[in-house]
């Protein structure tokens, strides 16, 4: 058994195991998740994302390792774009506290099967068309900046994705949470619930996201191990994330812009890949891409909490 080969069983393994902890211990049919728990669940989650890179580095060497945590805190960092598009979605569909935790667990396993659809996609893509690079390059840097200059998603109808318009068209739909239940019967007619409804649009949605993402972490590496584990880990710990920030998503303002720096730093490092060659190593730029994720990301971070203090001293000397 080759070292890669041993990697992907034991991601495999994890990756079960991992899945049956959260069915069956982090999850309930029903019941909101507290602070508390959230935060040991986000430990739980991003502790086993941080041992796999230990393992790889034992494994596979220190420059698989770099690569993969470089895609894993990429992927982990635009997943909290994710949560506020999510906290839109149960907020416009009126979806009770108690169902979110399932239709979240449930949502992220659709958006698992789905990543891994779009991986392969792109890995097939990619073997063949090499030239493909350029184009991921020229669309995150294009990302990056539209993503930069934007206003946040505060205006966000969930009601014009396209995804609802289908869901609307094709199932005959009630506009309630009926206790939780994805379809009643109403007159001897089937009707399907805003439960369906959301645990769909939240499935579909990360796709939105993966568009982003996933030729993010093409552009640090075209390893099809580390960009599948790099992805996957970031998403499980996704439900457990969605109650830790909720109430605090929206204080990470210029989140945003961090992670447009990155798309475009990691857009523009694509597409001069060629010509940074032949004055560095592959280790050395994906150590640089590291450093800049990990600076812009905590920079923003640490600077929208700065500009939230000092708006709130403002508003008490008022």
């Amino acid at each position: 058994m080759t070292d890669q080969q041993l990697t992907y069983l034991v991601f495999g393994i994890v990756l079960t195991i991992s899945i049956i902890i959260d069915l069956g211990v982090f999850s309930k049919k029903s019941g909101d998740v507290s602070i508390k728990k959230a935060l040991y669940q986000s430990l739980f989650w991003i502790g086993l994302g941080l041992s796999f890179f230990a393992f790889i580095w034992a494994v596979d060497g220190e420059k698989p390792a770099l690569e993969y945590l470089s895609a894993y805190l990429m992927e982990k960092s635009l997943s909290i774009d994710n949560i506020f598009v999510f906290i839109l979605i149960f907020s416009f569909y009126k979806v009770r506290h108690d169902h979110v935790a399932r239709a979240l667990m449930i949502g992220i396993l659709l958006a698992i099967v789905f990543r891994v659809i779009f991986i392969t996609v792109g890995v097939v893509l990619v073997s063949q068309f090499s030239w493909i690079l350029y184009i991921f390059g020229a669309f995150l840097l294009y990302t990056g900046i539209k993503i930069f200059v934007a206003k946040h998603e505060e205006n966000y109808d969930p009601s014009k994705s396209p995804v609802y318009k289908f869901i609307d068209r094709f199932f005959p739909i009630v506009h309630k949470d009926v206790s939780g239940k994805f379809s009643v019967k109403i007159n001897g007619k089937r009707f399907y619930t805003n439960m369906f409804v959301v645990t769909i649009l939240l499935g579909t949605t990360d796709i939105v996201f993966a568009l982003d993402s996933i030729p993010a972490v093409f552009a640090i590496s075209q390893d099809p191990m580390i960009i599948y584990t790099s992805n996957i880990f970031a998403v499980l710990g996704l439900r457990a994330l969605f109650f830790l920030l909720k109430g605090a998503v929206a204080k990470f303002e210029y989140l945003q812009q961090g992670i447009a720096i990155v798309l475009i730093f990691i857009g523009a490092k694509m597409l001069a890949e060629h010509w940074l060659h032949q004055f560095l190593t592959q280790s050395q730029l994906v150590l640089i891409s590291l450093l800049v994720i990990v600076i812009c990301l905590a920079g923003s971070m640490l600077y929208s909490l700065q500009v939230t203090r000092r708006r709130k001293n403002e508003n008490d000397l008022i």
